[in-house]
């Protein structure tokens, strides 16, 4: 039998924030509240592009997310801040990753989650992977640039446990936004933490959640 959710994903840094995200709702409420099919995309062979594909998501990238118990017909989400943003919206009734509505916790989560959606343009580690040709001025620019965002959420983590919230905070899709492209620090540029001590804890500290586990291993 069809779940409510289908999610069209690949082992990414963007296809596992909304695995990851989803895992935690179902941990937190239960299979019978959330549960998803997930569907496996073959990037190396551009399935992303072909027309089926582009019917959910016009930009051809994942993750997607379809909302198959949505009347009158089922609902696309795609683009990973949105899906998480949806999901949490629809199921996290009691605010476990979330925060209430217009206070200034809910304000400072977006504020992080659309940080992290920049930081991927400002860093993005392209240049250096798939450049046709060796440029070390470009190569450099972003690694740097990359170090400079961890320093960023370096200074926010300092005396706290997660991005936001009172205290030391509480975690919350603010985090596990950004985590999966933190988690992928050698990928970027950056071989260790150890310049970013405040990150290296956050990271570790919820990369040993077993729904986060769970969602790394999506799909198989």
């Amino acid at each position: 039998m069809s779940k409510d959710l289908l999610l069209y994903t690949a082992p990414t840094p963007n296809g596992h924030k909304a695995s990851i995200v989803l895992e935690e709702l179902k941990a937190a409420y239960g299979t019978d509240v959330v549960d998803y099919d997930v569907e496996k995309i073959n990037l190396s062979t551009n399935r992303q592009k072909e027309p089926w594909f582009i019917a959910h998501n016009p930009n051809g990238r994942i993750p997607v997310l379809v909302d198959r118990s949505h009347k009158p017909s089922p609902f696309n989400v795609f683009e990973s801040a949105a899906i998480l943003l949806y999901v949490v919206r629809k199921y996290d009734t009691e605010n476990r990753f979330t925060f209430p509505i217009g206070s200034d916790e809910e304000s400072e989560m977006l504020q992080w989650i659309f940080f992290a959606v920049a930081w991927r343009s400002r860093s993005n580690a392209g240049p250096r992977r798939y450049a046709p040709e060796d440029i070390p001025y470009a190569k450099k620019r972003y690694t740097d640039e990359t170090a400079r965002l961890y320093g960023v959420l370096n200074i926010r983590l300092e005396g706290r446990d997660y991005l936001v919230g009172p205290g030391r905070g509480k975690l919350s899709i603010a985090d596990l936004n950004v985590f999966p492209w933190v988690r992928s620090h050698a990928w970027a540029g950056i071989d260790t933490l150890d310049a970013f001590p405040n990150v290296k804890a956050w990271l570790d500290r919820i990369a040993e959640r077993p729904a986060v586990k769970a969602g790394l291993a999506i799909p198989q």
